[in-house]
């Protein structure tokens, strides 16, 4: 991943990615982001990673299926960059040249830090991938919802049944944590980590302002 992408032609839209481990609440501040960012005359496209197709929603539902909860981390890794490849040539890159602002709720930065740190496959092997994949597309700005893991988990046991991810164990969701900060640590100029634990109207605050920062830049 780069710090942002590229843009020769102004007219062309902003990337915004969502991140942060299970119980952070990052899908929760999908509509008030996109309703702020509507307030101010932009047309936003709402979406998520895994999915976003039709093909990539059927690769959700394999993914996040406990029946397959062993599942190789080759495989796993795989079937995301699949679905990734189908996101972006259908939804991602025609929104942004559209001048659409897309806001996606995970992106190839959950994939370092998931199948990276938490299934222990080698950043070289992503890097091949996300190369292949998605060449110079990259987020302008990447929003890290961060949480402890007990506090993720917490949130996560009161929605009902769990899927193959928060099936896991504290420990895989603490190493996750750890990995976004680091990541975020690696990509000042494009990762703004948001301090989850607050109440829900201190953490639209703090995105609001964050992004109206974006909106004075672009």
């Amino acid at each position: 991943m780069t710090e942002g992408a590229l843009r020769a032609n102004e007219s062309i839209g902003r990337f915004i990615t969502l991140e942060g481990i299970e119980g952070s609440g990052k899908s929760t501040l999908v509509p008030y982001i996109r309703d702020f960012l509507e307030s101010a005359g932009k047309t936003v496209v709402i979406t998520r990673e895994p999915g976003g197709t039709s093909l990539g929603e059927q690769i959700r539902l394999l993914l996040l299926d406990p029946t397959y909860g062993n599942l190789t981390p080759s495989a796993e890794l795989l079937l995301i960059f699949a679905a990734r490849v189908e996101h972006l040539e259908k939804v991602i890159k025609p929104a942004l040249e559209r001048g659409s602002w897309v806001v996606c709720d995970r992106f190839t930065d959950a994939t370092y830090v998931y199948q990276g740190k938490g299934r222990n496959i080698p950043s070289a092997q992503i890097d091949v991938l996300a190369e292949w994949v998605q060449g110079e597309v990259s987020p302008d700005l990447t929003l890290v919802f961060d949480v402890p893991a007990s506090i993720g988990l917490s949130r996560v046991s009161r929605r009902g049944e769990k899927d193959r991810f928060e099936r896991e164990e504290q420990e895989f969701f603490e190493r996750l944590r750890h990995a976004y900060l680091m990541l975020a640590a690696k990509y000042p100029t494009r990762c703004r980590v948001i301090d989850a634990s607050a109440p829900l109207e201190v953490v639209r605050v703090r995105v609001g302002a964050i992004l109206t920062r974006l909106l004075h830049d672009s």
